[in-house]
């Protein structure tokens, strides 16, 4: 289970050796993030980015159902010796999608994974609300009189579609399993993937007839289902916008990556210069901002 999604940020502008690897300690696990190093220059790092789940503020992970935190200081999470940014790891990833993927003015970029939470985009910014903490989709409850959710409210989108969902009410280990069983015809299999395509579509049609999104990008480890969730979730949405086209929905550009590029955006903006933030390198690869 990921509990948070770090990025060693470094100034290529101010070269130096890296001596020892550095540690981020977390509080339930260790992450260890590899320093990217660029052919002949030799960098360490000069920030951290940390992009953790649930309600979070520059200081705090303030509270996530999924993993029990309330209070946690950004203190916690890292004894490194290096400035540190604390963000949303949704919003973190939204903002990546927003700069280097999809991109687009009115845009839900919705990662599903452990949890549901949603990055809302609207006329080219991300909007947090009143207090931080707006995107919370994976809790508005689709069936109000459903299953129990770990928020402690009952019948959320997350209690059916989230990946930690559907593994455990398919009865597998991984969500991806159950998509495979659904696909060979086992009933149960296809019962749950079913009941989660639908919370999902009952959930976006809703935030559609609020918001009026361009386009709906579906990110985390449930979208590498692919078209086993793309087609019938938007035959879905559309059956439920009766009077009106259903918004685009396709699957990030930027995939698994999206959060480690948000995780290093946070960190960028300890750094010093209008410049920084506007490339980011995953796995040796260099993502350009967009213009």
């Amino acid at each position: 289970m990921i509990a948070a999604i770090s990025a060693f940020v470094a100034d290529l502008a101010r070269p130096r050796t890296i001596a020892h690897p550095a540690t981020i300690a977390h509080p339930a696990t260790d992450v260890h993030p590899a320093t990217a190093v660029r052919p002949g220059i030799e960098v360490r790092p000069v920030a951290v980015g940390l992009a953790v789940p649930g309600l979070v503020t520059a200081t705090h992970a303030v509270f996530s159902a999924a993993f029990g935190w309330r209070d946690v200081p950004a203190s916690a999470f890292t004894d490194v010796d290096l400035p540190v940014a604390l963000g949303h790891d949704v919003r973190s990833a939204g903002e990546a999608e927003l700069a280097y993927g999809a991109g687009g003015e009115n845009v839900l970029f919705l990662p599903i994974g452990t949890g549901i939470a949603g990055a809302v985009v609207l006329s080219g910014s991300l909007y947090g609300g009143a207090g931080g903490w707006a995107g919370q989709i994976g809790h508005i409850p689709v069936w109000p009189d459903g299953l129990a959710c770990g928020c402690g409210q009952q019948g959320c989108l997350a209690a059916y579609a989230s990946g930690s969902a559907v593994a455990t009410r398919g009865g597998a280990d991984t969500a991806e399993e159950v998509v495979r069983r659904a696909a060979a015809g086992e009933p149960r299999a296809a019962e749950v993937w079913g009941e989660a395509v639908e919370a999902l579509a009952l959930a976006l049609a809703t935030y559609t007839l609020l918001l009026d999104p361009t386009r709906i990008v579906i990110g985390g480890g449930v979208a590498q289902a692919g078209d086993a969730l793309l087609v019938p979730l938007r035959a879905r949405l559309a059956a439920r916008l009766a009077f009106r086209q259903p918004p685009e929905v396709l699957a990030s550009s930027l995939g698994v990556r999206a959060g480690l590029m948000g995780a290093a955006l946070l960190g960028t903006r300890l750094l010093d210069g209008p410049a920084a933030g506007s490339a980011v390198q995953v796995g040796g690869q260099v993502h350009e901002a967009r213009p």
